[in-house]
């Protein structure tokens, strides 16, 4: 499928983990800069992590330690392993991927529908 799936989310007590699992087709996932985004209850969506089909990553300050994204080119498959969880983790994780085009000079984007993660004791 062309649209990420993801899947991985649920309820964690803090301090706790988890990992969020995507899934892209593969013709898309190996050329595309994957990503994912948070969007906590009542805010915008914004950037946690990305890597590039070469594996260089970056990440956003407030997660920098405690999450790790990787990529699995040959399943088309992208993880977030989420560490040392805090109440404001909690909110909705979409997977992106942004692939590029000929006729895009921004790219072709893919969204993801979100899967639910809440920390919360």
């Amino acid at each position: 499928q062309v649209q990420p799936v993801e899947s991985g989310g649920g309820l964690v007590q803090p301090g706790g983990s988890l990992r969020l699992s995507c899934v892209v087709s593969r013709r898309i996932f190996r050329i595309s800069v994957m990503s994912w985004y948070h969007q906590a209850p009542r805010k915008q969506r914004e950037l946690v992590a990305s890597i590039t089909p070469g594996g260089y990553t970056v990440y956003n300050d407030s997660v920098k330690d405690r999450f790790t994204i990787s990529r699995d080119n040959a399943k088309g498959t992208l993880y977030l392993q989420m560490n040392s969880l805090k109440p404001e983790d909690t909110g909705v994780y979409y997977c992106h991927a942004r692939a590029p085009s000929p006729t895009a000079p921004n790219g072709i984007h893919y969204w993801g529908r979100g899967t639910q993660v809440t920390v919360s004791s």
